[in-house]
């Protein structure tokens, strides 16, 4: 079987090895899914989030639980494609693909890797002037540095790195569940907040966005390429082991992902929905806010959280080009041509909240371009096997999300 050449192979341990082992088994399959998880929790949720909390109270409580339902199933069916086939979503659709359609299928998953990296890079400047006082631009440049260091674990195999995006989402977790544990959260608003609704232009814009932000595209691609080679399935046993523990991997891993999603919405909208806070619509007046409403453990919390949510886009990069075109660059080549849109919006001077919320919007039209061969392909038997979708789960993916993105775009753009 080919591969992307961006996974650590497979490790000397064998399936029935891990199965005869009981928890300590399953314990040693998790991973791929929380490594998709902190791309849930990216500054561009942040940006969105934050943002949609501050201006809307809890109006938008369901956009986030919605979308974190597709999500589940969305990398579920992603994680489940790897498995079957032991290649990447963007290898397949070369394969199945005809050259102008995979080749504009990497033209726009590209567009979204660098509106991925985009939202990395700034929400990491923000995050290092925040807490250092380190100009932009400057924090920029150290931001690609530490994502470059970061993925060099991966030379070291998959668990370092795991481990490590694992600790990074903790600190993010910890971080904004503690300040919702001091926040004043009004329970009767949140649950209303479950009812769909919207109000006005400005609601749809950042609806668009969360979804964006929490479907990521560039992750559906990068999933299948977490599982494809990093264990081998020998019998239906051991197949039948590996989807039970991913989709328990992929509960936890999606499951962190909602609770801190709807941790920054949560905050937001007790502490400055409705009130004269200033500058909530930004990151840096969120900060200024949660320490003036709260005390600078809140806010210097906030800006740990925000710099540790920059994460895994260059990673995405390396499987779509290796996927769809068959090819690889260095990755610090990778590294400085993906580096260099932020840096040029960070130079320009353009705000950098509004960038990312921007930049979350770009990624919502990205999301159906990456579902549609996901779902194509998870439902042909000659592809997937015995693990080809029922039609059920075809039929949701396909309408739900699809249908529900489309929404939102048009009411945002054209309603």
């Amino acid at each position: 079987m080919t591969g992307t050449g961006t996974t650590a192979p497979a490790e000397p341990v064998s399936v029935e090895q891990l199965r005869r082992r009981g928890w300590r088994g399953r314990l040693a399959v998790l991973g791929p899914a929380f490594v998709a998880a902190v791309a849930y929790v990216d500054p561009g949720n942040f940006a969105t989030n934050f943002s949609a909390g501050a201006g809307y109270g809890y109006l938008l409580v369901w956009v986030i639980a919605v979308a974190n339902l597709m999500a589940m199933l969305i990398q579920s069916l992603s994680a489940k494609l790897g498995l079957a086939t032991g290649r990447s979503l963007p290898e397949l659709c070369r394969e199945h693909l005809t050259p102008w359609r995979n080749r504009f299928m990497w033209a726009q998953a590209e567009l979204v890797a660098i509106a991925t990296d985009l939202a990395e890079v700034i929400g990491g400047a923000v995050a290092l002037h925040l807490l250092f006082g380190i100009p932009l631009f400057t924090g920029g440049v150290i931001t690609g540095v530490i994502a470059f260091v970061l993925l060099g674990l991966q030379s070291r195999g998959h668990r370092p790195f795991e481990r490590a995006i694992v600790f990074l989402l903790a600190i993010i977790l910890v971080g904004l569940v503690s300040t919702v544990a001091r926040t004043d959260v009004d329970g009767p608003a949140l649950a209303a907040g479950l009812v769909p609704g919207f109000d006005g232009v400005g609601s749809l814009v950042l609806a668009t966005g969360i979804l964006g932000a929490t479907v990521m595209p560039h992750v559906i691609y990068l999933h299948s390429a977490l599982t494809q080679r990093r264990l081998v399935a020998r019998s239906p046993e051991d197949t039948r082991f590996l989807l039970r523990v991913g989709r328990t991997d992929i509960a936890l891993g999606m499951g962190v992902a909602g609770l801190v999603n709807l941790s920054m919405l949560v905050v937001a909208a007790a502490l400055f929905a409705g009130t004269d806070v200033p500058g909530t619509d930004t990151l840096e007046g969120i900060f200024a806010g949660l320490g003036s409403e709260l005390d600078a453990v809140a806010a210097y919390g906030f800006a740990i959280a925000l710099l540790a949510s920059s994460g895994v886009g260059t990673y995405a990069g390396q499987v779509i080009m290796a996927g769809f075109l068959r090819r690889r660059i260095p990755l610090l080549l990778r590294r400085l041509l993906t580096l260099a849109p932020a840096l040029v919006v960070l130079g320009a001077g353009i705000d950098p909240t509004q960038a990312l919320v921007l930049s979350q919007v770009v990624l919502s039209f990205g999301i159906p371009f990456a579902l549609v061969p996901l779902v194509w392909l998870t439902a042909r038997r000659d592809v997937m096997g015995e693990l080809v979708n029922h039609r059920a789960t075809t039929a949701a993916a396909a309408a739900v999300v699809v249908g529900l993105n489309a929404f939102l775009i048009w009411e945002a753009f054209v309603g």
